[in-house]
Protein backbone atom coordinates (compact mmCIF):
# COMPACT_ATOMS: atom_id res chain seq x y z
CA UNK A 1 0.00 0.00 0.00
CA UNK A 2 1.34 3.23 -0.97
CA UNK A 3 2.01 5.96 1.96
CA UNK A 4 -0.94 8.42 0.96
CA UNK A 5 0.21 11.28 2.88
CA UNK A 6 2.78 11.90 -0.47
CA UNK A 7 -0.42 11.71 -2.71
CA UNK A 8 -2.52 13.85 -0.78
CA UNK A 9 0.66 16.41 -0.87
CA UNK A 10 1.42 16.42 -4.61
CA UNK A 11 -2.24 17.15 -5.41
CA UNK A 12 -1.85 20.46 -3.94
CA UNK A 13 -2.73 22.94 -6.80
CA UNK A 14 -0.86 26.64 -7.45
CA UNK A 15 -3.93 28.04 -5.14
CA UNK A 16 -2.93 26.24 -2.19
CA UNK A 17 0.79 26.28 -3.21
CA UNK A 18 0.12 30.31 -3.01
CA UNK A 19 -1.49 30.18 0.33
CA UNK A 20 0.75 28.08 1.88
CA UNK A 21 3.03 31.14 2.43
CA UNK A 22 0.39 33.13 4.24
CA UNK A 23 2.15 32.86 7.90
CA UNK A 24 0.74 29.92 9.79
CA UNK A 25 -1.39 28.30 7.11
CA UNK A 26 1.24 25.57 6.03
CA UNK A 27 1.15 24.12 9.55
CA UNK A 28 -2.87 23.80 9.12
CA UNK A 29 -2.65 22.83 5.81
CA UNK A 30 0.06 19.89 6.81
CA UNK A 31 -2.00 18.87 9.51
CA UNK A 32 -5.23 18.71 7.07
CA UNK A 33 -3.24 17.08 4.86
CA UNK A 34 -2.34 13.97 7.07
CA UNK A 35 -5.79 14.11 8.49
CA UNK A 36 -7.00 13.58 4.63
CA UNK A 37 -4.53 10.60 4.10
CA UNK A 38 -5.74 8.94 7.35
CA UNK A 39 -9.12 9.62 5.98
CA UNK A 40 -8.35 7.93 2.34
CA UNK A 41 -6.54 5.11 3.85
CA UNK A 42 -9.52 4.32 6.24
CA UNK A 43 -11.96 4.04 3.71
CA UNK A 44 -9.67 2.14 1.42
CA UNK A 45 -9.73 -0.43 4.35
CA UNK A 46 -13.16 -0.21 4.72
CA UNK A 47 -13.47 -1.22 1.12
CA UNK A 48 -11.31 -4.04 1.52
CA UNK A 49 -13.15 -5.41 4.47
CA UNK A 50 -16.28 -5.16 2.46
CA UNK A 51 -14.90 -7.12 -0.07
CA UNK A 52 -14.29 -9.89 2.13
CA UNK A 53 -17.89 -9.49 4.04
CA UNK A 54 -19.33 -10.32 0.56
CA UNK A 55 -17.40 -13.20 0.25
CA UNK A 56 -19.01 -14.07 3.70
CA UNK A 57 -22.57 -12.71 2.45
CA UNK A 58 -22.04 -15.22 -0.21
CA UNK A 59 -20.74 -18.62 1.70
CA UNK A 60 -23.89 -17.80 4.60
CA UNK A 61 -26.65 -17.82 1.06
CA UNK A 62 -24.86 -20.92 -0.20
CA UNK A 63 -25.00 -23.23 3.35
CA UNK A 64 -28.80 -21.49 3.77
CA UNK A 65 -29.90 -22.79 0.26
CA UNK A 66 -28.31 -25.74 0.52
CA UNK A 67 -30.55 -26.67 4.20
CA UNK A 68 -26.64 -26.70 5.67
CA UNK A 69 -27.72 -24.54 9.13
CA UNK A 70 -25.78 -25.72 11.56
CA UNK A 71 -22.66 -23.12 10.68
CA UNK A 72 -24.87 -20.16 10.27
CA UNK A 73 -24.88 -18.81 13.98
CA UNK A 74 -21.26 -18.53 13.57
CA UNK A 75 -20.88 -17.03 10.13
CA UNK A 76 -23.10 -14.72 11.90
CA UNK A 77 -21.29 -13.75 14.61
CA UNK A 78 -18.19 -13.25 12.15
CA UNK A 79 -20.30 -11.23 10.11
CA UNK A 80 -21.23 -8.84 12.96
CA UNK A 81 -17.81 -8.42 13.78
CA UNK A 82 -16.18 -7.56 10.20
CA UNK A 83 -19.22 -5.00 9.72
CA UNK A 84 -18.37 -3.58 13.46
CA UNK A 85 -15.04 -3.19 12.13
CA UNK A 86 -15.78 -1.79 8.57
CA UNK A 87 -18.44 0.90 10.54
CA UNK A 88 -15.58 1.85 12.71
CA UNK A 89 -13.25 2.27 9.77
CA UNK A 90 -15.82 4.65 8.13
CA UNK A 91 -16.41 7.05 10.83
CA UNK A 92 -13.42 6.78 13.21
CA UNK A 93 -11.85 10.31 14.60
CA UNK A 94 -9.95 12.00 11.89
CA UNK A 95 -7.17 13.41 14.64
CA UNK A 96 -9.14 16.54 14.69
CA UNK A 97 -9.04 18.57 18.27
CA UNK A 98 -10.77 21.70 18.69
CA UNK A 99 -9.72 25.02 19.46
CA UNK A 100 -10.11 24.76 22.80
CA UNK A 101 -9.70 21.32 23.71
CA UNK A 102 -7.07 20.13 26.34
CA UNK A 103 -5.37 17.66 24.09
CA UNK A 104 -3.39 19.37 20.76
CA UNK A 105 -2.81 17.40 18.13
CA UNK A 106 0.62 17.64 16.62
CA UNK A 107 1.82 16.69 13.13
CA UNK A 108 3.94 13.45 14.61
CA UNK A 109 0.67 12.14 16.22
CA UNK A 110 -1.45 12.16 13.02
CA UNK A 111 1.45 10.44 11.46
CA UNK A 112 1.40 8.14 14.32
CA UNK A 113 -2.54 7.71 13.82
CA UNK A 114 -1.68 7.07 9.82
CA UNK A 115 1.24 4.22 10.92
CA UNK A 116 -1.39 2.56 13.21
CA UNK A 117 -4.54 2.59 10.77
CA UNK A 118 -1.84 1.81 8.12
CA UNK A 119 -0.65 -1.44 9.82
CA UNK A 120 -4.55 -2.57 9.26
CA UNK A 121 -3.69 -3.39 5.53
CA UNK A 122 -1.52 -6.31 7.00
CA UNK A 123 -5.25 -7.69 8.67
CA UNK A 124 -6.39 -7.30 5.26
CA UNK A 125 -4.73 -9.69 3.81
CA UNK A 126 -4.51 -11.83 6.48
CA UNK A 127 -8.76 -12.13 6.52
CA UNK A 128 -8.57 -12.61 2.72
CA UNK A 129 -6.76 -15.47 3.18
CA UNK A 130 -9.12 -16.75 5.85
CA UNK A 131 -12.07 -15.79 3.40
CA UNK A 132 -10.78 -17.57 0.95
CA UNK A 133 -10.26 -21.14 2.63
CA UNK A 134 -13.66 -20.72 4.11
CA UNK A 135 -15.38 -20.15 0.55
CA UNK A 136 -13.23 -23.13 -1.05
CA UNK A 137 -14.52 -25.35 2.04
CA UNK A 138 -18.05 -24.35 2.01
CA UNK A 139 -18.04 -24.80 -1.94
CA UNK A 140 -16.45 -28.43 -1.08
CA UNK A 141 -18.95 -29.04 1.62
CA UNK A 142 -16.21 -29.76 4.03
CA UNK A 143 -15.99 -28.25 7.86
CA UNK A 144 -15.66 -24.86 8.10
CA UNK A 145 -16.31 -24.15 11.82
CA UNK A 146 -12.58 -24.70 12.21
CA UNK A 147 -11.78 -21.33 9.68
CA UNK A 148 -15.02 -19.65 10.79
CA UNK A 149 -13.21 -19.31 14.38
CA UNK A 150 -10.23 -18.32 12.92
CA UNK A 151 -11.94 -15.38 11.14
CA UNK A 152 -14.01 -14.73 14.43
CA UNK A 153 -10.63 -14.45 16.34
CA UNK A 154 -8.83 -12.71 14.26
CA UNK A 155 -12.07 -10.05 14.18
CA UNK A 156 -12.62 -9.58 17.87
CA UNK A 157 -8.77 -8.98 17.67
CA UNK A 158 -8.96 -6.01 15.21
CA UNK A 159 -11.34 -4.42 17.10
CA UNK A 160 -10.24 -5.03 20.30
CA UNK A 161 -6.75 -3.42 18.80
CA UNK A 162 -8.90 -0.66 17.44
CA UNK A 163 -10.20 0.37 20.72
CA UNK A 164 -6.71 1.32 21.20
CA UNK A 165 -6.53 3.18 18.37
CA UNK A 166 -6.73 6.92 20.62
CA UNK A 167 -3.41 5.74 22.27
CA UNK A 168 -1.75 6.37 19.32
CA UNK A 169 -2.21 9.81 19.71
CA UNK A 170 -1.67 10.10 23.56
CA UNK A 171 1.26 7.93 23.33
CA UNK A 172 2.90 10.02 20.81
CA UNK A 173 2.15 13.05 22.94
CA UNK A 174 3.40 11.80 26.28
CA UNK A 175 6.73 11.64 24.69
CA UNK A 176 7.18 15.25 23.95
Amino acid sequence: MEDLRGVVSDARGTLETLAGKIPGYHGYKEKEMRREADKILRLFLADRFQEQRSKLSNVQNNLASEGKLEDLGLLERVMLQLQLLIDRLKVAEYGYAGLFDAVRIKEEQLDALYMYDNALTVSVDQLTEIMDKLAIAAMAGEEIRSTANDALLLLQELNTTFDRRKDAILTVGQSQ
